[in-house]
């Protein structure tokens, strides 16, 4: 990897979602737009929101970003820009890496967006730190990114990435402790999500909304990265040089 191709990679990726504001309101106004309606759902039955708003600021950052970083992928393979791409001295951690910061930033912005709204607008009861809950949603959508990224190097068009969602995203949601706490779960499935990341990030937004502090949320957050992290160099392993 080189430093300054990845930076450079970024900046493209950057300068294109400039031009397409659909994608930038879809990343930055959407989640809130959810979140919003979520609590004006619940808004006449006391409690309801507090409990599930937290986890929901996990939920929605992450599947937005998974469908907008997966989709924006496959065009670039599709128009056969990643193909002239991978014909210069770019190298696929640039190319997989530079997309990762492009979007982070993006992540830190709608983090900002959602966290704000949520918790002035929408009346989420927070004990811990706002930014902290910040923090775990910026993880949380770079989770997202990640997984968008490996399923893309997998994928061959949009409809194939979106195809992934059921297997990379729909059991995380099921099993990650939103619906049902996951120690209540059958043993088997139990095991299985705890190795789901997306339990952890939950886990994580629970932690910060009750008032738990250190390592209690550092460590869970630093499991979600570092489940992030291997599906960026998987992403970065597989992907395909040439366009099939």
């Amino acid at each position: 990897m080189n430093a300054g191709r990845t930076f450079a990679t970024a900046g493209r990726v950057l300068a294109q979602l400039r031009h397409d504001p659909r994608s930038i309101a879809l990343m930055l106004i959407a989640p809130s737009l959810l979140v919003g309606l979520f609590a004006w759902l619940f808004s006449e039955q006391d409690g309801v929101f507090d409990r599930f708003g937290g986890p929901i600021l996990a939920l929605f950052p992450f599947i937005v970003m998974f469908l907008i970083t997966s989709i924006t992928t496959l065009r670039e393979r599709r128009s056969g820009t990643l193909e002239r791409l991978m014909t210069t001295p770019l190298g696929k951690g640039d190319f997989i890496v530079g997309y990762a910061v492009a979007f982070g930033l993006m992540a830190v912005l709608q983090a900002i967006v959602t966290v704000t709204f949520a918790v002035w607008v929408c009346g989420l009861e927070v004990d811990g730190e706002i930014w902290q809950l910040g923090a775990v949603a910026v993880t949380d959508a770079l989770l997202g990114t990640a997984l968008g990224l490996l399923a893309s190097a997998f994928a061959r068009t949009e409809f194939q990435a979106v195809q992934f969602m059921p297997l990379l995203v729909f059991p995380q949601i099921i099993l990650g402790g939103l619906f049902m706490p996951r120690d209540r779960m059958p043993e088997a499935l139990e095991i299985i999500s705890d190795w789901l990341p997306l339990s952890y990030a939950i886990d994580a937004v629970n932690a910060v909304t009750a008032g738990d502090e250190g390592w209690d949320v550092s460590g869970l957050m630093l499991i979600v990265l570092a489940f992030a992290v291997g599906a960026l160099v998987l992403a970065s392993l597989t992907l395909r040089r040439r366009t099939p």
